[in-house]
């Protein structure tokens, strides 16, 4: 509670942290960035469904949380993508790591 000139108001101590999302033209921008790489058959087809599922649950939650991590999953991918082309062509062994979306969805549960 806080006081001030003799009013009295309060305020909720379980309030979470602000949530800064992406600029309103992300979601669009990303999406052309995606169309523009090489993996674009991959990418955009992955992108669209997870960016689907996202407003489904936004629609259902009333909550932006997961159109934002979609956005940034998608930012991330392609900011992370030549450290990965540099990483395959090295010839090193990729097995035993996990898929990112599998992680994901844990953190989700």
């Amino acid at each position: 509670m806080e006081q001030g000139n003799g009013a009295v108001s309060a305020r909720a101590s379980t309030a979470s942290p602000a949530l800064y999302g992406p600029a309103p033209g992300a979601p669009g921008e990303l999406l052309a960035q995606l169309r523009a790489d090489r993996r674009a058959a991959r990418w955009v087809p992955a992108f669209e469904a997870e960016w689907a599922a996202a407003l489904e649950e936004s629609r259902r939650t009333f909550s932006s949380t997961t159109l934002y991590e979609v956005v940034h999953a998608g930012q991330a991918r392609l900011a992370s993508a030549p450290s990965v082309d540099a990483f395959v062509s090295s010839g090193r062994d990729e097995a035993g790591f996990m898929d990112m979306a599998e992680l994901r969805g844990r953190r989700r549960r």
